[in-house]
């Protein structure tokens, strides 16, 4: 499960660092570079819902090998692409493919996998759900430093071909059997709000936030989830009953996992631009300097339910919370021009621990708090929530840091020639590109857009620890004390679960731990 996982995770990001080269090769605008990142993000976080739904109904296994032969399809499809747009559709066409493939990975997970034994692989998972985006842009960066932007496309397309093979031998067939009619209304409600609201955090950074494009989909989405939520309040079996959302393990849960991507997300823009732009590392050397906190992430994810069980799940999800925001201020008060990687280190080691201290109790809280028949929802609302918290972070932390910068550099654009002024105060990637052909002179742009980007990252890091300390404080004073609160469907007995469950849920054969 694994293995699909980060084949859909390192998807997301592997394509950021081959920008430049999709923009040369394919004569790509800034506006298609866009699509062919977003595309995919919103197609995968808008049909999360309804696919995870459609696994419980028509066997998770079936769907998510049908979901691996698609996005394997569409990924090699779209090496050989030699128009944007062509790209840009196929990259849609894989995040559909994603979407079948996600979810059911973490569902099968919670169905067929030991009640005793759940909590530590859940744990796992999360850890390679969040460390799945930096091995993503580490493989794709040592791809870009030795080859051509088409073989970029391999990682996932190998990824997705040993988890099928993986998944046709050791994963058992799992079906909800049930009388009751798929939600169809409430489907297409949870695509209108979930996509309206991603594409409006997509859109706002670059065309602004009164632009009529992100305004239509921001009124989309708000529609969408109001609607959404008056339909399924209504209904006798709906895709998602709104109300477990009062569950106290579900609210912390959904919360504190929103927080960690929206911070993660964004950190990992602002940390690999502030390695590239303002210490002057590689791609590569600049996707390198993640991976300690990959390192320091996975394992803890892997024990942090352990952690939970024996320290209370409330004071887990806080610590977390407490070191993520920690690691914001440190890392604003660190980050120097000329001090170099070493000197934000630390920050970085607190920032993993942070994410992999909250990530995974959040995860288990989520997917315990519906039944296991509706396991495929469950996980969907957990990838739900993270692909919001993603697009809400970046575009948040994205805004702050590019209006702080440009603030910061106005005094030395003001005093240029309008034809370099506007380059510079665009952003700081445009500015180190104007003042590499304005030869001695430009060395004191250089030296001016790095500081106003340095200084611009503190209000947006800022930003971010305070959002983090907000859900520190919520999980306080709202969180369930215990992991078999916050969990309630792994701290069952067998005989009560038997007892209360409505619809059966059939697992055909054993899991192997090892499989999928």
């Amino acid at each position: 499960m694994c293995v699909a996982l980060v084949a859909v995770v390192a998807s997301v990001s592997g394509l950021n660092v081959a920008q430049q080269a999709l923009a040369a090769d394919l004569d790509a605008s800034q506006s298609q570079l866009l699509w062919i990142i977003n595309g995919y993000t919103l197609a995968l976080a808008a049909l999360l819902m309804p696919v995870g739904a459609i696994g419980d109904r028509w066997g998770r296994k079936p769907v998510l090998m049908v979901g691996l032969v698609g996005f394997s399809l569409t990924n090699l499809a779209s090496s050989f692409a030699t128009e944007p747009n062509v790209l840009i559709a196929l990259r849609v066409l894989a995040g559909v493919s994603a979407a079948m493939v996600m979810p059911v990975t973490l569902s099968v997970i919670t169905t067929s996998f030991p009640r005793e034994e759940q909590a530590k692989a859940i744990g796992t998972w999360a850890g390679f759900a969040g460390a799945g985006g930096i091995i993503g842009l580490f493989a794709s960066a040592a791809i870009i430093d030795n080859a051509t932007w088409p073989w970029v496309f391999a990682l996932p397309i190998a990824l997705a071909a040993v988890s099928f093979t993986l998944t046709a031998a050791f994963v058992p067939h799992s079906v909800e059997h049930t009388e009751a009619g798929f939600d169809i209304a409430g489907s297409l409600l949870s695509v209108l709000a979930v996509g309206g609201l991603v594409l409006a955090f997509h859109e706002g950074p670059e065309r602004g936030w009164t632009d009529a494009l992100t305004l239509a989909a921001l009124a989309a989405g708000l529609l969408g989830t109001l609607a959404f939520v008056l339909v399924e309040l209504r209904r006798d079996h709906p895709l998602v009953d709104v109300r477990v959302f009062a569950l106290r393990g579900l609210a912390a849960g959904s919360v504190n996992l929103f927080v960690v991507f929206a911070v993660m997300f964004s950190l990992f823009l602002v940390l690999v631009q502030y390695l590239q732009a303002v210490l002057g590392y590689s791609a590569l050397r600049a996707a390198s300097g993640l991976l300690p906190m990959a390192a320091i992430m996975m394992p803890l994810s892997t024990i942090a339910p352990t952690i939970a069980e024996r320290m209370g799940f409330r004071r887990t999800l806080v610590m977390g919370m407490l070191l993520l925001a920690g690691g914001l201020v440190l890392f604003a008060a660190l980050a120097d021009p000329t001090g170099g990687y070493m000197s934000v280190f630390p920050a970085i080691l607190v920032l993993g621990a942070g994410v992999g201290l909250a990530m995974s109790p959040s995860t288990a809280a989520i997917t315990s708090s519906l039944p296991e028949e509706k396991q495929g929802v469950a996980s969907a609302l957990n990838d739900t929530v993270r692909e919001m918290g993603g697009a809400v972070g970046i575009a948040l932390i994205g805004s702050v840091l590019n209006s702080a910068y440009r603030s910061n550099i106005e005094p030395i654009a003001g005093s240029l020639p309008p034809q370099v002024a506007k380059p510079v105060a665009s952003g700081i990637g445009s500015a180190l590109a104007v003042a590499g052909q304005m030869g001695a002179d430009g060395k004191a742009v250089v030296a001016a857009s790095r500081q106003a980007f340095v200084d611009g990252m503190t209000p947006a890091l800022y930003l971010g620890a305070a959002v983090a300390l907000a859900a520190a404080i919520f999980t306080a004073l709202r969180g369930p004390k215990t992991a078999a609160e916050a969990e309630p469907r792994l701290h069952l007995s067998d005989h009560s679960e038997m007892a209360g469950a409505e619809v059966h849920n059939t697992v055909t054969a054993p899991i192997d731990a090892d499989g999928g």
